[in-house]
């Protein structure tokens, strides 16, 4: 069990982030999705250090692996990680690698880094928590949320997962699509669109407007998944 972090606001997030060094090139994917992630654990998730392990905690997926600082640094602040592990990310012996590992960060769910992975390993996370009949101890079922890339939706396994959690009506699993215009194939009518055809929940955002995000992410969607596009073009 780690300690409380002394760097627990928002507001430490770049420092936070700042003692991670070397992977500038992801340096913009961590960023990007740093608003989302903030808000997922300050005011949304039912999730602690205490309730890490706990069958009825939410759980957070971070399929958009790469540049991970963002999460670490989250983590950090919210007593995860001890703050001085963040200093010496991706080195030989720490847990801390350029893509997460389920193995040695406490609060990560899942390995992630390999694109198109996360919402297919979401699905069955929530497929898997309905069939054991696990509540929270407010009586719903607990929430399974994934973040992914705009990119990344390319892969087949995403249009696969997309298409069966709509015709199964599974309410309690959210992704959150960062959209910084990287998809190479692009999504005619928008990202919001593909999903709503499906029989999701689609909801546009800003990525960086945290009352918008907590809002999208908190208002009922009654009997489908939901889906909430963030925002973050330059």
């Amino acid at each position: 069990m780690t300690t409380a972090a002394a760097l627990s606001r928002y507001a430490d997030l770049p420092a936070l982030i700042g003692l991670m060094e070397g992977d500038e090139k992801h340096r913009g994917a961590a960023h990007s999705t740093l608003d989302v992630v903030w808000v997922l654990y300050d005011r949304v998730l039912a999730v602690t250090p205490d309730t890490a392990e706990d069958p009825a905690r939410d759980r957070f997926l971070l399929s958009k692996g790469h540049g991970p600082a963002a999460f670490y640094a989250v983590l950090a602040a919210k007593g995860f990680l001890d703050v001085s592990v963040l200093r010496g990310w991706a080195a030989f012996d720490s847990p801390l690698g350029h893509h997460p590992d389920r193995v040695l960060v406490p609060g990560a769910e899942i390995g992630s880094g390999s694109l198109g992975h996360g919402l297919p390993l979401g699905l069955g996370t929530a497929l898997g928590l309905r069939a054991q009949r696990i509540r929270r101890p407010d009586g719903a079922e607990p929430r399974v949320v994934v973040l992914v890339g705009d990119g990344e939706l390319d892969e087949g396994s995403n249009h696969e997962a997309v298409a069966v959690a709509g015709r199964l009506g599974v309410d309690h699993l959210t992704v959150v699509v960062v959209d910084n215009a990287s998809s190479g194939h692009g999504w005619p009518g928008g990202i919001g669109t593909r999903f709503a055809a499906e029989g999701w929940e689609a909801r546009d955002v800003s990525g960086r407007d945290q009352d918008a995000l907590y809002e999208a992410l908190t208002r009922p969607h009654t009997g489908r998944p939901l889906a909430v596009v963030a925002r973050v073009r330059p």
